[in-house]
This record gives C-alpha cells, sequence and structure tokens, in this order.
C-alpha cells in the first residue's frame, strides 16, 4: 500500500510508563501487593502510554475542520499564537536543510517512515532504529528537502539505544548539524522540533525543555530522555531536537497520547549525550 502523505492516524508500538508495570501496579511493589493509591482502586488499572512516533503509513484520514456555533454562524476566532523568539526563526532556517525524510520499503511503496538528520561532512545521518525495525530489513531512501531521492546505506544500527547510522552518496551535499555540548541542556529553554510528521516533510514545532533525565521504558529498554512540549507526531521520530542557536540536544523518539490521538504536549527525545557516542561507535565500526 502506498505511504499517503498528510494528515493520518498515530502508528507505532505501545508502550506502559515506567511507573507501572504490564499488569498496572507500581514497579515498586512487590508480587502480590496491592499498595496501589485508592484512585486506582476505584477506575482500575491507569495506563500511561508512550508511542514511537516514526511510522505516517496506511490512514489518511483528515484530522480538522470548521469550528461553527449551532446556528451555522463562526465559532470564536482561536487565540493568537504566542511570538517567536527572532532566533528560533534563524534555528530553523539553519537545520532544515539538513533534515531528510526516511523511508523503508522503497519510494510511494515504503512501509515505513520517519526523519533523519546529517551529523558529519561524509553524509553520515542519524535516525531511530525503529524506523528501519518496522521496515522489515526493506531498501532504506532518503528523500532531501528539495525533494531529490537517494538510497542509503545502513551503515549500523543499535536497538538498545534505538539509534541507526544510514549513509547516503556525497552528490547529497546535506549540510551536517551541530551538536550541543555534553550537559549543556537546560530545562525552560526554547527548542524547535523538525521533521516529517504525518509525510509533511520539513514541518518546525517550538517548544521548551520541559524535563531532563526523564525515565520512559520503550520496548524491554529503558531510557533516560529529554521530555519537550513541542508538538511531536508519527513521522517526527528520528529527526532532531534543537536548541535556540540551532544545536541538536535530542533525536524526537516517542510520545505520550490519550487512546493514541497523536501529540499531546508530551514528547521525549534520546539526551545528545547518548546519541554522540552510540553514533561515533556505529561510525567507527562501520566507516
Amino acid at each position: 500500500m502506498a505511504v499517503q502523505t498528510g494528515l493520518g492516524e498515530p502508528r507505532g508500538p505501545w508502550f506502559i510508563s515506567p511507573e507501572l508495570d504490564p499488569d498496572g501496579r507500581s514497579r515498586w511493589d512487590g508480587p502480590g501487593s496491592d499498595r496501589r493509591p485508592a484512585g486506582w482502586r476505584r477506575h482500575g488499572r491507569l495506563l500511561a502510554a508512550l508511542s514511537v512516533v516514526a511510522l505516517s503509513t496506511a490512514s489518511g484520514a483528515v484530522a480538522g475542520g470548521v469550528v461553527a456555533s449551532r446556528d451555522g454562524a463562526p465559532g470564536p476566532a482561536a487565540a493568537s499564537a504566542a511570538p517567536v523568539p527572532a532566533e528560533l526563526v534563524t534555528a530553523a532556517e539553519k537545520t532544515v536543510p539538513g533534515v531528510v525524510s526516511v523511508l523503508v520499503g522503497g519510494g510511494a511503496g515504503a512501509s515505513a517512515t520517519g526523519s533523519g538528520f546529517a551529523v558529519d561532512d561524509q553524509q553520515h545521518i542519524i535516525t531511530n532504529d525503529h524506523i528501519l525495525a518496522k521496515g522489515g530489513g526493506g531498501s532504506v531512501t532518503v528523500e532531501l528537502p528539495d525533494g531529490r531521492r537517494f538510497a542509503a546505506e545502513v551503515v549500523g544500527r543499535e536497538s538498545r539505544s534505538d539509534l541507526a547510522v544510514l549513509r547516503v552518496p556525497p552528490s547529497a551535499g546535506l549540510a551536517a548539524l551541530p551538536l550541543a555540548k555534553p550537559g549543556s541542556t537546560r530545562v525552560g529553554e526554547p527548542v524547535l522540533a523538525v521533521g516529517s510528521p504525518l509525510g509533511l516533510a520539513g514541518t518546525v514545532t517550538a517548544g521548551i525543555v520541559s524535563a531532563l533525565d526523564r525515565e520512559v521504558r520503550l520496548g524491554d529498554n529503558r531510557h533516560t530522555a529529554v521530555q519537550t512540549d513541542a508538538s511531536i507526531n508519527p513521522g517526527n521520530s528520528g529527526g532532531p531536537l534543537v536548541n535556540a542557536r540551532g544545536e541538536v540536544v535530542g533525536v524526537n523518539t516517542a510520545i505520550a497520547t490519550i487512546d493514541g490521538n497523536g501529540s499531546i504536549g508530551i514528547g521525549f527525545a534520546i539526551p545528545i549525550e547518548q546519541v554522540q557516542k552510540t553514533a561515533d561507535t556505529i561510525i567507527g565500526k562501520g566507516g
């Protein structure tokens, strides 16, 4: 089935909050313990789901519409967006040329899509491993901001950190994005998420760093993540989270959702310290 660009349903595996075991108990409760808050006993299990945000496949259902009063008159106008700091505009201009769409399974018939970004002048591209895993080992194509497409070599993958490195030919000419210094990210600083959410390449969303060292569980692994309220949706996976200087502070990887309904303003990115360590190891081994 061909990938439908534009709006669509969030897709991807579901994950449980790190505070809960699969049966809903706190992970600090021992076997047989019923040491749960009263609200849990009244309302049943509380499962906070995290969804990896790689996949903009299958659904093309439109999400949106016009708000009107019951008599057909237009509803109240939406509130104006907050002013965007000028430095974020500059950061976006610097970042977008280095961000690509990643299609696994080939061209229009891709079975999984996500994002990635150039990390050096050798045309190495960082992305999420779960994009490649969902694609079932199919061929990988990278689409540049100018619409050109290149077959990508998979240099290496590390499922535990959910990171992978691709490489495209020198003729791609991608501009490498600078990486933030380890330990320099601060709670409250403005950030941009850049990628191809729901197939919309070159999308930029703004927010702040909501928390650092946030423990989340993805699959069988626990990760320490950067939490952000920048809007992240399926297709953003593998794309960069950048600060106001245009430096990558993390790789967008997962979102918290309610009933699978897309971004609710809680997203997670792999910290740049982990990204750089893993990328250096993969590139060192794979060339």
